[in-house]
C-alpha cells in the first residue's frame, strides 16, 4: 500500500546504515488533489525543492565524507516522497563505500526517479556557506496587520476575496506564519510563505486569516501549497499567480514547494528559520 498510514512515520525504526532503495516510500499525489479539484492536465507548474543536510558516505579509503544535497521532484511526478523514508535511504549511505560525489549522485537520480515516477535532479555540495544563498523570501510582510484572529482550521477559503473596484495589480506578499501538522503523526511543520500575483488586489487581512487558518490542519507540505494555490485561483481569479513555500527542516531535510501558472523556478535560498 502507498497511503501514508503505512509509511515509516511514527513507527519504530530500525535505522539502516547501508544503501537501500527499498527504504524509499512514494504516495500518489492524485489522491489529496481529488479533494481539492486537481485534475490533468494539471492547472500550475512547479517543483518540490528539498534540501538535504545530514548526508554522509564514506570514500574507497574508508573516510567519512559529508555534503548537502539539492533535490528537485517536478510536481507533473505521479508521487511525492515520504519524508522519514527519505531520511532513512540517505542515512542508509553512512557506511556506503563510493567512489565519488557524482556515483553518489547517480545513485540518488536513479532511485529517487523511480520513486517519484519522474526524473528528479541532484545536486551535491560541500557543506560550506560559501556553496549557499541565504536570504528572505522576496515581497511585502502582512504579518503586522493589525487584526482579530479566532480561526485556526480547517483551511477556509472563503477569507479570500479581492477589491473589484481596484485595477490591475502586481504583488508580492510574504507571511511567516504557516503552520500545519504532518497529517500521520500531528507533527508541527513550521513555514514561510511567498504569494506573487497580477490582478484585482487580494485583501491582506482576509489572505492572513486564510495562512493562519492552516493551523491545526493535516496535511504534507507539497499538499498545502496546492490548496493554497487552487483557492486563490478560485476565489481570486489572478492573471498570474506563484506560490512558495519555504518550510523548516526535520530530520534534516526541509521541502519546499512551488506551484506557479508560469513555467519557472524559484530560487533556492534559504530563509532565517532554515
Amino acid at each position: 500500500m502507498s497511503t501514508p498510514d503505512h509509511s515509516p512515520l511514527g513507527k519504530h525504526t530500525v535505522y539502516a546504515d547501508r544503501y537501500d532503495p527499498s527504504l524509499l516510500f512514494p504516495i500518489p499525489r492524485q489522491t489529496k488533489r481529488d479533494e481539492i479539484g486537481v485534475h490533468e492536465p494539471l492547472p500550475f507548474y512547479g517543483m518540490d525543492i528539498w534540501n538535504a543536510y545530514e548526508l554522509s558516505w564514506l570514500d574507497m579509503q574508508g573516510k567519512p565524507v559529508a555534503a548537502v544535497a539539492e533535490f528537485h521532484v517536478p510536481a507533473s511526478s505521479p508521487n511525492i516522497i515520504e519524508s522519514k523514508s527519505f531520511k532513512l535511504y540517505l542515512n542508509g549511505f553512512a557506511q556506503e563505500p563510493l567512489a565519488n560525489a557524482a556515483a553518489l549522485s547517480a545513485l540518488l537520480q536513479q532511485d529517487l526517479s523511480r520513486a517519484a515516477g519522474a526524473p528528479v535532479m541532484v545536486h551535491i555540495r560541500a557543506p560550506r556557506v560559501a556553496q549557499h544563498t541565504f536570504a528572505d523570501l522576496a515581497g511585502e510582510s502582512i504579518d503586522a496587520l493589525p487584526v482579530k484572529i479566532d480561526d485556526y482550521g480547517p483551511p477556509k477559503a472563503d477569507y479570500l476575496r479581492t477589491d473589484a473596484s481596484s485595477g490591475v495589480i502586481e504583488e508580492t506578499l510574504v507571511s511567516d506564519l504557516l503552520r500545519s501538522n504532518c497529517p500521520v503523526t500531528g507533527q508541527p511543520d513550521w513555514g514561510s510563505v511567498q504569494i506573487a500575483y497580477r490582478g484585482t488586489p487580494i485583501d491582506r487581512e482576509g489572505l492572513l486569516r486564510y495562512l493562519v487558518s492552516f493551523r491545526t490542519h493535516n496535511e504534507f507540505h507539497e499538499q498545502c501549497v496546492e490548496r493554497i494555490f487552487t483557492d486563490v485561483m478560485a476565489r481570486c481569479t489572478p492573471q498570474q499567480l506563484s506560490v512558495y513555500a519555504r518550510y523548516t527542516r526535520r530530520g534534516g531535510l526541509d521541502i519546499n514547494p512551488f506551484r506557479s501558472t508560469d513555467k519557472h523556478l524559484p530560487d533556492n535560498a534559504r530563509g532565517a528559520r532554515q
